[in-house]
């Protein structure tokens, strides 16, 4: 996707920001229904598993991931912004369902925002490694990934 530039805003507020972030703080699967409040409805959404535009998709993203996982939570550590353009550090808890291990998991990323002139967010692309942060830590694929991590690092000095 190719994406037009914006011009940084250096009056644009930062309550469109705050108030994100207090609701991807919050999620819940009752809440999920109420992205279209905080995204356009063409918004562009991106993470290493969805590629979708709309605000019904990504309401449907999100609605998808409670039904994955138990006790999902973000947890928001830092943010930059200008005018609107945002980056925000987090990470994202859960557990998976049986017959997955079940138990504590954490996934650190980054999300990368533009806003619109209304502090709607109209692009959101999530990065995080799926590979070491998911992947890794399922029993049969973790093995195998921390085999090939092993095979292919460059050994020490």
């Amino acid at each position: 996707m190719s994406a037009d530039p914006i011009q940084p805003n250096e009056d644009a507020p930062t309550q469109p920001l705050a108030r994100l972030i207090q609701f991807f703080e919050s999620l819940s699967l009752q809440q999920a229904s109420q992205i279209g409040a905080f995204y356009t409805v063409d918004a562009y959404f991106k993470d290493p598993f969805n590629d979708v535009r709309g605000s019904a998709a990504i309401t449907r993203i999100f609605e998808h991931m409670f039904e994955q996982v138990d006790e999902p939570r973000f947890r928001i550590h830092e943010s930059v912004s200008q005018g609107r353009v945002a980056v925000l550090t987090w990470d994202f808890t859960f557990s998976l369902k049986p017959p997955l291990p079940v138990g504590p998991q954490c996934i650190h990323g980054c999300s990368h925002l533009r806003f619109d002139e209304g502090g709607r967010v109209s692009y959101h692309r999530d990065y995080w490694d799926a590979a070491e942060e998911l992947y890794a830590k399922l029993p049969v694929l973790g093995a195998l990934m921390r085999w090939l991590k092993r095979r292919n690092a460059i050994p020490p000095a």
